[in-house]
């Protein structure tokens, strides 16, 4: 009988990490746009300038028209500029470094010029046919999904190039750098347009090795698009088709924290802050949640 409270004091010890990464946040709304935005797909925090940039695809997001743009939105949700930036197709996901936004656009990746509000080169890959989320590394290397052709490129050094291919990515589309690995959201294997018959769940790259696993146990998730650490060893991820918001452990587990609408696209969270702000690219507006 005396050892019983020694045996239990042992069991929590074992426990508590486990209970810290299984506990969910949750999320009451903080603010929603007007729908004032034009097919909304990705959202980036500029801490410099503490704004949000926003990647407005307005038209096919396969279509080369240039009637792709970006937009300035407060961290509040005030609209700053609609078309702070124009001469995109079909933007989708954005990434910073420094000064310089880097947009994911079909065939290519635009570096823009934040200071100057500019263009300032244009990387097309002729094999590309649907470049989708970008993440860069502490070094400032850029990676891009291309989510219909199970390839993720790189830029270094001044060359974007394949860096991996391999149907293992399951059509790739959020990205997210952690350390000395690549995150992925896998969309899952399409069947039928944009339909699968088995979700997508997260996997992780070894980025030294480039080997893939799963994440955790494999479990299907959803269609996955946007990909945020929670700052604590875990996910917020959306799911594009049904529109919600997960929130996934290293295990694989999933948890629904938001049902939202169809188009929940590619989210960034502001830990400092405690938000998560997610664009809703089918009903143009951007909904943000306090995280407690």
């Amino acid at each position: 009988m005396k050892n019983i409270p020694i045996r239990l004091f042992s069991l929590l010890v074992v426990l508590l990490p486990v209970l810290a990464f299984a506990e969910a946040p949750t999320l009451d709304l903080a603010w929603q746009t007007e729908k004032v935005f034009q097919q909304p797909e990705s959202v980036v925090y500029d801490s410099q300038r503490d704004l949000l940039f926003v990647s407005n695809v307005n038209g096919e997001p396969d279509k080369v028209d240039g009637n792709g743009y970006i937009s300035q939105l407060s961290v509040d949700g005030k609209l700053i500029e609609q078309h702070w930036l124009t001469g995109l197709d079909a933007p989708k996901g954005l990434a910073l470094v420094g000064d310089t936004l880097y947009v994911a656009d079909i065939a290519q990746l635009v570096a823009i010029d934040i200071k100057h509000k500019k263009i300032i080169k244009r990387y097309p890959v002729s094999d590309a046919k649907f470049l989708n989320d970008v993440a860069a590394d502490a070094s400032g290397n850029i990676y891009v999904s291309d989510m219909l052709t199970d390839t993720i490129y790189r830029l270094a050094n001044g060359k974007f190039e394949v860096w991996l291919h391999d149907a293992a990515l399951e059509f790739p589309n959020g990205l997210l750098v952690e350390g000395n690995s690549l995150i992925v959201a896998s969309w899952g294997k399409m069947t039928n347009g944009f339909a699968t018959d088995i979700a997508g769940h997260l996997k992780t790259i070894d980025i030294a090795s480039k080997k893939i696993q799963s994440l955790g146990n494999k479990t299907p998730v959803g269609n996955l698009d946007g990909l945020e650490s929670d700052g604590k060893g875990n996910y917020l991820v959306t799911d594009w088709m049904i529109g919600k918001l997960f929130h996934i452990m290293p295990s694989g587990d999933s948890t629904t924290l938001l049902d939202l609408e169809p188009g929940s696209a590619d989210l960034t969270v502001l830990t400092k802050q405690k938000l998560v702000i997610i664009p809703i690219m089918m009903s143009n507006d951007i909904v943000a949640y306090h995280i407690k």
